[in-house]
């Protein structure tokens, strides 16, 4: 009787386990006491002080530095982009360390104490008085404040790249992909994740550039060190609520996928048929993912035959590898849609401060203030798509997202092409206005052409954000063997690093080959004498082009085995 009863008392207990994930003191998980929306409350809120901090550094960045720190408009811009493009990339390594060794918990603590840690030696730099100064003659800051500034800016950055690609991953984690309801909220937290990503930046450009401009730098830089240390508080505080993902490989999935191609490079030379023979034994079947990376099955044997263990790999072990792999074609794919989302900070603000940007008869709109159109489509939209579209999708796919994540991705980078399209079509209006009042040859002229015309681009912008940006960060977490699902987002975060340098390049390539010889090329010093209308087309095209490829690639694409059994196929 007492088994009988206690069996009936802890059944119940059982059941509310959650798989593969412990609370933090390594206890088993209940589903009635961690994880779910209690804990990615807390983690969603760290996120949103960490985007405020970053872009109440990054926004106003060349104002400082041609400004308080006296540099020339081209130095400044070259350590900007240097800058940038160094934060987009650190992702990769702070997710590796995340992943291989310190885990995303620890990883989060130690980059946000970090991220403090840089705020306030900012704050420091930026209240560090001017000693060199001389009557009559400006000042310049001493070489001291300089190098604290750098090493201050650049310490952020690396502790924005443990950060961002951890705290997603683990606020993720929180919800169970085997439970029909929790797999449901995960799509959802993938929304409202970033919709917390456009708050933070919303906030900061419209309170801390304001003080920035026309209060004190220090106050600027202190505000955000005051709210990232807040944000730790309250992050450690949901500690209680966590889930930690268990351990249940002895060697780390970095060394496990590594080993498996090294391993299928040295069995290069083995012959079909023996592939085909270990495929049977290790019952792999060759299905369409396995058929395309069949090379990598070559680490199941080793080259004097033998199957001693630490000489080949498992199945297991190979399938992780292959499902890494399949992750290229589609990173590759949307690389140009990172191309076209590198133009709203760029030439639309370009084409803005041609216009009039007038508000009544004393107050003149800044053209960068329009990039806050982006995020307020994301803010209204992400709630309609989540609260009508998908359950609308979802009542007639029967799937839990609604739409696949691979459907999502590809519908934001269709709108990206008809961004482009309208971008064009906008700067053909511009321009003739430009010809029509005769103002073609003075850059510095009004063209008596109102810049709410530049509102749809930003909109279809914003648009495209919602399904392609979030597609892509639920579907670099997804894919990723459960231990790499930091570097999974971190790989997300590295298509629009990599799409910022070929925005770059490209746009120096069109410079040197449209222009030349005293003539204007399509990006031009004066815009009116230029083409960015010729430019937009341009990226169209190989944005369309690049869509129709992606389609490809989305149509052979196999999810991994737990998306595929939840029917998440393209």
């Amino acid at each position: 009787m007492e088994a009988t009863g206690s069996s009936q008392v802890e059944t119940p207990l059982l059941d509310g386990v959650v798989d593969g994930f412990v609370d933090y003191k390594s206890r088993p998980a209940f589903r009635s006491r961690s994880g779910s929306w209690r804990s990615a409350s807390f983690i969603i809120g760290v996120e949103v002080a960490e985007r405020f901090a970053y872009y109440g550094v990054s926004s106003n960045l060349i104002t400082y530095l041609t400004g308080p720190l006296g540099q020339s408009t081209a130095t400044a811009a070259e350590n900007v982009n240097a800058w940038s493009g160094t934060a987009s990339l650190l992702p990769l390594l702070g997710a590796f360390v995340a992943d291989a060794f310190l885990g995303r918990f620890r990883t989060i603590i130690i980059a946000s104490s970090l991220y403090i840690l840089a705020l306030g030696l900012l704050t420091v730099s930026a209240l560090l008085p001017y000693t060199d100064c001389e009557t009559g003659t400006s000042c310049s800051p001493p070489q001291f404040q300089i190098i604290l500034f750098f090493i201050s800016l650049y310490l952020l950055a690396f502790a924005q790249g443990g950060h961002k690609p951890c705290v997603q991953a683990f606020g993720a984690d929180q919800f169970d992909s085997e439970n029909p309801e929790e797999c449901k909220a995960k799509s959802s937290f993938f929304n409202w994740w970033y919709l917390g990503l456009c708050g933070g930046p919303l906030m900061a450009l419209g309170v801390l550039n304001y003080i920035q401009d026309n209060l004190s730098w220090a106050l600027g830089f202190g505000i955000p060190f005051i709210v990232m240390g807040l944000a730790l508080l309250i992050f450690v505080a949901g500690t209680p609520t966590y889930r930690f993902g268990e351990k249940v490989h002895e060697k780390s999935a970095f060394i496990r996928i590594g080993q498996v191609f090294v391993r299928a490079f040295k069995n290069r030379k083995t012959t079909s048929s023996s592939i085909s023979m270990e495929e049977e034994a290790s019952g792999i079947l060759p299905h369409q993912g396995s058929q395309q990376f069949r090379f990598l099955n070559k680490a199941l044997i080793s080259p004097d035959g033998s199957k001693e263990e630490g000489k080949v790999c498992s199945p297991n072990e190979v399938e992780e590898a292959k499902a890494l792999l399949r992750l290229v074609p589609i990173w590759a794919s949307c690389l140009t849609f990172a191309v076209v989302f590198a133009q709203f900070s760029t030439l639309f603000t370009k084409q803005g401060v041609t216009m009039d940007r007038s508000i009544g008869s004393s107050f003149e709109i800044p053209a960068a203030t329009l990039q806050s159109f982006i995020s307020l489509t994301v803010v209204i939209l992400i709630p309609i798509y989540d609260q009508i579209i998908v359950p609308i999708a979802r009542s007639v796919t029967r799937k839990p997202s609604g739409i696949t994540m691979l459907q999502r991705i590809g519908t934001g980078i269709f709108i990206s092409v008809l961004s482009m399209v309208v971008s064009a079509l906008v700067e053909i209006k511009r321009l003739q206005t430009a010809e029509k009042y005769g103002l073609v040859d003075d850059p510095n002229a009004t063209i008596p052409m109102k810049v709410w015309w530049l509102v749809p681009q930003y909109l279809l912008t914003g648009a495209a954000d919602v399904f392609t940006m979030v597609g892509l960060q639920e579907f670099f977490y997804d894919q990723v063997p459960s231990e790499m699902r930091s570097i999974g987002l971190a790989l997300y975060l590295s298509i629009f690093g990599v799409g910022s340098f070929i925005s770059s390049f490209l746009i120096s390539v069109v410079e040197k080959t449209t222009g030349g010889d005293g003539e204007d090329g399509w990006i031009s010093d004066n815009l009116n004498r230029g083409h960015l209308d010729y430019f937009y087309w341009f990226l169209a095209g190989i944005s369309a082009v690049a869509f129709l490829i992606y389609l490809c690639f989305a149509k052979l694409y196999v999810y991994n085995r737990v998306s595929a059994a939840r029917a998440n196929k393209m």
